[in-house]
This record gives C-alpha cells, sequence and structure tokens, in this order.
C-alpha cells in the first residue's frame, strides 16, 4: 500500500488540533493530497501540505502545488465582479441588460444582476449541450446564455446556479470590463497578493498542477447509490433530485463534456486552458486564503488594496436566505458568495465564501479577522466535504 509522505508546512502553537485534523484527513477519510491555509489578522497561522499530487509516479504534493477547486472558483469571480463594483463600473440593482442587451430576451429584461447573483433569476441550467469546442468559445457560451428562458418567474424563488453561474457571469463581466475575468484576476488580485490561484491557467505552470480523483466506482455504488436511494439528509435528497430528472438535475446536467461522465476532462491542458467560472479555477490552499485574507480585512491585505471597506462588507449580510430548489436543503448568497449554515463552516453569520464540488473551499470571517483556504485531489461524495468541515470545526475549536 502507498503511503503518504509526511505533512510539510508550519502551524501557531495555538492551532495544533488544525494539524491534527489535517493529518486526520489521511489517516482516517481518505485524503491524497491536500493543502490548508488559515490566516488570522494579517498573520499565517496555519500552512501545511501533504499527501501526493499523482499516485501511480509518487509524486509528492509540494508547497505550490494546485488543484481544480471547482465551485470555490465562483467566489474568486464574485470577488472581481465586487471590484468592479467599488470602482463605479457596476450596479448590483440594475438589469443584466443594461450591460448586455442580448441578454434581455426570452424573460429576462428585468433580471438584476444582484438577482442572479443570489441565485434567484430561475435561470439555474443551461439547456444547450455545448461541448468542449464551444466551452473555449466566448461567443458561444454568451450565445447559450442570451437564448436560455428562466424556469421560475425571476425573484420568487432561490436555486443555486451551479454551472449556469459560470456562463452569465463570464459574459456579464467581459461586457462591463472589456476584458475576461481571468486576465483581471490576475493582473488586479493574484498577482499583487502572491496568491496562486488561476482561471485559465498558464503553460508554464502545468507541471504543479495535482492528478485530479474524483469518486471511486466502488464508492458510487457502496455510498452514493444507496444514500440515493434511502438517506433522508439532504446527501441523498440531492442525489434523488438528480436521478429523478427535475430541476437539481437539469441545473447539474449540462454541458455533459464536464459533467459525472465527463471528469476525466479536468484532468487535461485543454480545461485547464479555459476560463469556466463554474468550475475549473486551479489553486492551492495558500492562494485562497490570500483572496479572502483581503475581503475579512476589510479589502486590504499588507500593502494591497483591492476596494474600500464599504465594498468589502458588502458580502456579510445574508441576500438570499431559504431553502434552495437545487441544493434541496437552507441556505443562502450574497452577490455571488455562499452564506452556509452556522454549524458548517463558521458559526459567524457574518462569514462568507464560497465552496467548491469535492471538498475545496475559501472562506471568509470577518468577526475573527480570519480567512480559510482548502484544496484537495480526491473528491468527497456528500454536498459539504466531511474532510473541510472537520479542519474548520478544528479551526474554531481553537480560537474558543
Amino acid at each position: 500500500m502507498l503511503r503518504a509522505p509526511p505533512v510539510d508546512g508550519t502551524v501557531h502553537p495555538q492551532f495544533e488540533k488544525v494539524r491534527k485534523a489535517f493529518l486526520t484527513n489521511f489517516r482516517y477519510r481518505g485524503e491524497i493530497g491536500a493543502s490548508l491555509c488559515v490566516i488570522r489578522d494579517g498573520e499565517v497561522v496555519v500552512d501545511l501540505w501533504g499527501g501526493w499530487a499523482d499516485k501511480p509516479t509518487s509524486r509528492p504534493w509540494q508547497s505550490e502545488t494546485l488543484s481544480t477547486i471547482f465551485s470555490a472558483t465562483k467566489g474568486v469571480a464574485a470577488t472581481c465582479l465586487l471590484m468592479l463594483h467599488d470602482r463605479g463600473l457596476l450596479d448590483y440593482d440594475k438589469p443584466v441588460a443594461h450591460y448586455w442587451p442580448e441578454f434581455g430576451q426570452g424573460g429576462k429584461q428585468d433580471i438584476t444582476v444582484r438577482t442572479l447573483l443570489n441565485h434567484r433569476s430561475g435561470l439555474c441550467a443551461i439547456d444547450a449541450d455545448i461541448g468542449l469546442d464551444g466551452l473555449e468559445d466566448p461567443k458561444t457560451m454568451a450565445a447559450a446564455a442570451e437564448i436560455q428562458r428562466p424556469l421560475w418567474e425571476p425573484g420568487t424563488a432561490q436555486g443555486y446556479h451551479g454551472i449556469s453561474y459560470g456562463f452569465f457571469v463570464a459574459e456579464l463581466f467581459r461586457r462591463i470590463a472589456g476584458e475576461s475575468l481571468g486576465t483581471f484576476l490576475r493582473r488586479e488580485v493574484t498577482a499583487p497578493l502572491d496568491a496562486e490561484v488561476h482561471i485559465g491557467l498558464p503553460a508554464e505552470l502545468d507541471h504543479a498542477v495535482a492528478t485530479l480523483y474524483p469518486q471511486r466506482p466502488i464508492d458510487v455504488a457502496t455510498k452514493i447509490i444507496p444514500r440515493a436511494l434511502f438517506s433522508p439528509k439532504v446527501d441523498g435528497r440531492v442525489y434523488r433530485a438528480v436521478a429523478s430528472g427535475g430541476l437539481s438535475s437539469r441545473a447539474f446536467g449540462k454541458p455533459a463534456a464536464l459533467g459525472v461522465k465527463g471528469m476525466a476532462n479536468f484532468n487535461t491542458t485543454r480545461v485547464h486552458r479555459m476560463e469556466l467560472l463554474w468550475a475549473n479555477g486551479l489553486g492551492n490552499g495558500r492562494g485562497l486564503a490570500r483572496i479572502y485574507q483581503a475581503l475579512a480585512l476589510g479589502g486590504t491585505f499588507g500593502d494591497v488594496h483591492l476596494m474600500k471597506p464599504s465594498s468589502a462588507r458588502l458580502p456579510r449580510a445574508r441576500g438570499s436566505w431559504e431553502h434552495d430548489r437545487v441544493l434541496c436543503k437552507p441556505m443562502g448568497f450574497t452577490l455571488g458568495f455562499v452564506k452556509e449554515q452556522a454549524h458548517l463552516f463558521s458559526p459567524n453569520i457574518s462569514s462568507f465564501g464560497h465552496p467548491g464540488a469535492g471538498g475545496p473551499l475559501g472562506w471568509a470571517d470577518p468577526e475573527e479577522r480570519l480567512s480559510i483556504g482548502y484544496v484537495m485531489n480526491r473528491m468527497d461524495y456528500h454536498i459539504r466535504s466531511k474532510r473541510a468541515l472537520a479542519l474548520c470545526h478544528a479551526i474554531y475549536a481553537c480560537l474558543g
């Protein structure tokens, strides 16, 4: 049996419980490779990495290793939109069609940016099944978004835009800024912050990417299917909703090229080069923690100023909070950031961020002036990763 290499990195003495939780994920929860960073009040208190970036070649996970962060990409995109708002370029209460006129067809003419980002627009699915060629072309993606009709009356209900978010936000950002969000991110956010998070990976970093390991067939047979059939918990409800062919199925069904049967595509450089704002960001724990530390500290981290404190405060309040039609659980959103139940990532309701499928997490807690970045390469089958939750609970236990 392949043994994981030792975990490396540093931990402040106050946060030793976090190191233990990180090690426990490898020993008992099936972790393959991962990185975790926690920053509090500008000081790095946890910076850990370990395990395997690639098991067959025994390539160890190193300090700069990157992995796909899936929907944690959405929180990074929301940060860039927040910066446009801070600069007076984006008004959340204007219709999306004000910035992108072609969006206004098919009953979407009155949908505001706020309604869209709070996952209340009814646009939780993209019905057009676009292949990889189309996903490489912003115009093809924008055209699919323009013809999409809402699946409920906009503003009347909340349903997670798990994939469609990326279609709509990518073109909205491009119309306002005149460039892609990934380009803006590199120049305005990650380069100044020295944060290793990429949407559209440069070729010189191909060597740093960890192999992604989706759910194994044995997990599907022994864990996912039984939960889909019998579990009354949120995992079971979501799996049954997806299998039923209803709203959840439509939300996660297309593009099929990057769905359940297309997960192998996330291990290709072709997909790494794309800018798919719902899924294909690549980063490490330190990179996510540095971005969210700026938000937790009011828009400035060190000598890097991303936005005014008034803008950084906007995600603290709940913008939408109710039973989500797609994720089958109570939760909320504010301007593209997730607002979760207090027993999950943080006990403080002012906290915000975004988890990703399988486990990755970027999170900010302004009350504690704290940020969390967690990235891994073995996907969990839970809606909220047990490994990510164990780390978050250990972090807050250290805070008393």
